[in-house]
């Protein structure tokens, strides 16, 4: 394991360099270490949402598995200093030898780490090796080099190893490993099927013992780049829980109420004097149902965004100077007459004021390669595979974060008016075709999310990069959370912006939802015609040459933001159906743009 020391923040434990993820040390490289590594649990800060625990807990089939925050990056005067473990990889590394005179060529030793003396080879520096092998499950390890060059006597053979570089770009076709029998092999070949062999299971992040049975084929892999590392991470807004109380009472007395099928037995055991008084104040039909939910481990309840659109659509009018009651979440919706200011807003139908919010992200595993996303209720399959965080996990990194942030619903009527367009029907028939072939290809059975997920996913970044240009955050701070039910015609989306290091945010962002006609006019401006017209308006999803299938017209020019601000990894995006374009112009929500 390695002894250097490196500073992450602790919401990037959670998104970007969690167990398992690959991590340049200042002179070193390592693998950060599995749960098993972290500190014990009496020294963590438990982070408690019972709304996003239940759903961890279906995920994972454990009844109330419980969520603790990284440790702090700097301890407080007094406190011992807490860290996470890092074990070191790859063990393979390259001698810095001296470049050849015309400095555009050069020869390194590929060496192991064990002929390495205090860290040196022969008295000169050595870097770690960028080239790894790894598989989609979330497995890695190093590149069995011996194997991969061809010798010339044909068999393998222990002599020095040499990695020869062409020019200075780095790119695979200039580089080529070499034996000192004479055999040699262009590394190129190894981002090809077949040479890098079986995948053996090998999690490093655990230990040097913890393989498991894989059997996919090996693939090459740089281990700084940023498919080299997906989590999947669960998200909620915390939220005044509807029943927590009365789940709260039934637990008390679970010993006694977990055999209650029905009325008749509960009314027996109300009359036990512990039983009478946990349940004093909660009906027959309430208990009923919390024994129900506890019973089933959670199952059955809505999704969490569902709840979250409840409690937004819920939220009173006003304009926020009221003391908020609840910390975590403090909601307000504007009145009409402050924030609509012409007809180009006509298809909204409210704006909140998100003064308070709390959010709490859970990472329960990773993938490599690709990424698996969740639905557009912001929830993963339960048989999504994914790299275990412990060897036997009993709980699971999360951390929590406070902001503010603003939320827009969309007419219902309108947006019904608006599917059954004839033109919006054969835009929608093409998205859907190449989310059809998207999904054939990477062999899943996920239904297209629907037009208004795709509109409101699209004005989400459109709105994004407008409301950065005068709130005061980088369009790469704020974040979205788009919520569409179809069954209650339900249509909004949610901008806001939250860190772990305050209580609450500056502001800027949940003052401009009273600006919401100017941001949006700048927002359609914008998506109306990009840079890359008409080569990015004239994209046909279910076209495969590109690959772009998910994509209608959009474009880094346009529509893709920070993966960080998205919620589908840029995926699911059509300016086509928010404004009009040069390809597609009577598709559009927002027809008219002033």
């Amino acid at each position: 394991m390695s002894k250097a020391h490196a500073q992450v923040r602790r919401s990037q434990v959670i998104t970007t360099w969690g167990p398992g993820a690959p991590i340049d040390l200042p002179r070193d490289a390592g693998i950060v270490g599995g749960l098993d590594t972290w500190p014990k649990t009496l020294d963590l800060d438990e982070v408690v949402d019972p709304r996003l625990t239940r759903k961890l807990g279906q995920l994972i089939g454990v009844a109330d598995p419980r969520l603790f925050a990284p440790p702090a990056d700097v301890a407080s005067p007094g406190e011992r200093s807490l860290g996470i473990g890092v074990w070191r990889f790859p063990q393979w590394v390259l001698v810095q030898e001296e470049r050849a005179g015309d400095g555009a060529s050069r020869s390194r030793r590929l060496v192991h780490r064990r002929g390495l003396d205090g860290g040196r080879f022969d008295g000169r520096p050595v870097v770690p090796t960028r080239f790894v092998r790894a598989c989609p499950r979330g497995h890695i390890a190093d590149v069995s080099w011996t194997r991969f060059v061809t010798h010339k006597d044909g068999e393998t053979c222990r002599r020095q190893l040499w990695l020869d570089e062409r020019g200075t770009g780095g790119d695979l076709g200039d580089l080529t490993v070499r034996c000192e029998c004479g055999g040699s092999r262009p590394l190129r070949e190894a981002a090809e099927p077949g040479p890098l062999g079986p995948c053996f299971g090998d999690r490093p992040w655990l230990g040097p013992h913890a393989s498991e049975t894989c059997g996919l084929q090996s693939r090459l892999l740089i281990r700084t780049a940023a498919n080299a590392y997906f989590p999947q991470v669960l998200s909620a807004l915390s939220l005044p829980e509807a029943g927590s109380a009365v789940r709260t009472a039934v637990e008390q007395v679970w010993s006694m109420l977990q055999a209650v099928e029905g009325p008749a037995e509960l009314t027996v055991l109300r009359k036990v004097p512990d039983v009478a008084t946990a349940l004093a104040g909660h009906s027959d039909q309430d208990v009923l149902e919390a024994i129900e939910r506890i019973r089933s481990g959670g199952a059955g309840e809505r999704p969490v965004k569902e709840v979250e659109l409840d409690a937004l659509l819920a939220a009173p009018d006003g304009y926020g100077d009221d003391v908020p009651v609840d910390p975590n979440f403090h909601a307000r919706g504007l009145p009409e007459a402050v924030w609509r200011r012409s007809d180009l807003a006509a298809g909204i139908r409210r704006v909140v004021q998100l003064h308070r919010l709390r959010e709490v992200l859970a990472l329960v595993g990773f993938t490599r390669f690709e990424a698996v996303m969740p639905d557009i209720n912001g929830e993963y399959d339960t048989d999504v595979e994914r790299a275990a965080l412990a060897l036997d996990p009993s709980w699971y990194p999360a951390v929590e974060n406070r902001g503010e942030g603003l939320f827009l619903a969309l007419d219902a009527s309108a947006v019904d008016a608006w599917l059954g367009r004839d033109a919006v029907v054969e835009r929608l028939g093409s998205l859907a075709e190449g989310h059809r072939r998207w999904a054939e290809r990477r062999k899943l059975d996920r239904p297209f999310p629907g037009g208004p997920y795709v509109l409101l996913h699209t004005l989400s970044h459109l709105l994004m990069q407008a409301l950065a240009l005068t709130c005061g955050y980088p369009a790469s701070s704020i974040r979205e959370r788009v919520y569409v039910d179809y069954a209650g015609k339900r249509y909004g989306l949610m901008l806001y912006t939250a860190s772990p290091d305050a209580e609450g945010t500056l502001g800027g962002l949940v003052q401009q939802a009273r600006h919401l006609d100017a941001h949006l006019r700048v927002a359609l401006r914008a998506g109306a015609l990009c840079s890359n017209d008409p080569v990015c308006a004239q994209h046909s999803p279910e076209e495969g040459m590109e690959g772009r299938w998910l994509h209608g017209a959009a474009c880094h020019g346009c529509a893709l933001v920070a993966e960080t601000s998205c919620e589908m990894r840029n995926d699911l995006l059509d300016r086509a159906l928010v404004v009009p374009t040069l390809a597609v112009p009577d598709a559009a929500y927002f027809s008219a743009v002033a």
